[in-house]
């Protein structure tokens, strides 16, 4: 069978040249005479694969000395209690909730501190971002919390928020390495890798040094203290190597391709053409206001369920798999990640046109 289009919000599609090369050195890596799978995470081979990962990234996105890159398990999820763990000195933190993820990470801060809701766009199915200039910032808050992308709906942060001067922390796992990014505005961001950069497992947090500190909150466990990790470089306990590697992997590929002004300009051409067609169809609608939409996540409806499980399922037959939207949110959902090449967004386009013209 060949290879389909597969348009899933992670684990997402990934560079056919990358998993080729890895499909290449999977029995023997470069004279080792064994698979990185089966590799010792102490053994220098190992050490110079996740020392050129960090490098590759802190390339790719300007990564600042001060800043540390921490390689770690537990996804993203994780990361809704590391945070306040490590982060909430005062106990006092301020969150935006424009979806799930946004709230999940504040109802587990809840249980360290005084969590507040400072924005929120739940009134209208978190359709829209709201308008983040002026909010009403705790002068004790240790730090704004955002997710920047929201995978389930759709939208995405184009203008970070005005923290008044209070650290940001940011969930970028559905938009890691789309676009540029300015590492020093915010305290720390990170994001699960398995929409955008590599398989399911690794979390990669970019922290500034200042906020990895011993006097985290009393209770907190060893393995989720940031120091442990970023003093031990990622390898306190034995790290997801192979995701890792795979990701050092995405790392060449994203760099070979032009780097991140490149995959912008890549990932602004593909979401036109798929936003293009859903403004003049008559039968499919984007779900969110225009100046928020996400360029990695794409939801849309017909407006009837009967239409919207048609188009799924014959869409599948087609070869573009994973098109059906979260449970939450019901109608399609194309995520468009960087490894989605432009002639997978217009086969879909051309694919919805017909669809649209055999309901007519």
């Amino acid at each position: 069978m060949s290879r389909v289009y597969n348009f899933s919000a992670g684990p997402a599609v990934l560079p056919e040249s990358v998993l080729r090369e890895a499909a290449d050195e999977m029995l023997d890596y470069r004279g080792t005479g064994m698979s990185v799978m089966e590799m010792s995470h102490r053994s220098a081979a190992y050490q110079a694969i996740i020392d050129q990962a960090e490098a590759d990234l802190r390339t790719l996105m300007g990564i600042p000395a001060n800043y540390k890159v921490l390689f770690m398990q537990g996804g993203a999820s994780q990361q809704f209690a590391m945070v306040p763990m490590n982060l909430m000195k005062n106990r006092v933190a301020d969150y935006i909730i424009t979806g799930q993820w946004a709230k999940k990470a504040w109802q587990e801060a809840a249980m360290y501190g005084q969590a507040n809701a400072v924005a929120s766009s739940a009134d209208k199915t978190f359709s829209y971002i709201p308008d983040c200039s002026d909010l009403p910032i705790s002068e004790n808050a240790d730090y704004v919390y955002i997710c920047e992308n929201n995978t389930i709906y759709g939208t995405k942060f184009h203008t970070l928020p005005n923290t008044k001067g209070k650290d940001l922390v940011s969930d970028v796992s559905s938009c890691f390495l789309s676009e540029p990014v300015d590492v020093t505005r915010y305290g720390m961001l990170y994001g699960g890798v398995q929409k955008n950069i590599g398989p399911a497992g690794v979390v990669i947090a970019i922290i500034r040094e200042d906020l990895i500190r011993e006097d985290v909150l009393p209770g907190t466990p060893t393995m989720l203290r940031y120091k442990t990790h970023a003093d031990n470089g990622s390898m306190y306990n034995t790290p997801p190597a192979y995701g890792i590697y795979i990701c050092g992997k995405v790392f060449q590929w994203l760099l070979d391709m032009g780097g991140l002004e490149e995959m912008r300009r890549r990932n602004v051409e593909k979401a036109k053409v798929l936003y293009d067609f859903l403004d003049a169809s008559t039968l499919f609608h984007g779900t969110v206001v225009k100046k928020d939409r996400s360029l990695m996540n794409v939801p849309f409806v017909t407006g009837s369920k009967e239409t919207d499980a048609a188009f799924v399922a014959e869409a599948a037959e087609a070869g573009f798999v994973n098109l059906k939207g979260h449970r939450t949110v019901g109608g399609m959902r194309a995520s468009i990640y960087n490894a989605m090449p432009l002639e997978g967004v217009k086969k879909l386009v051309a694919f919805m046109d017909d669809f649209e013209k055999r309901r007519k």
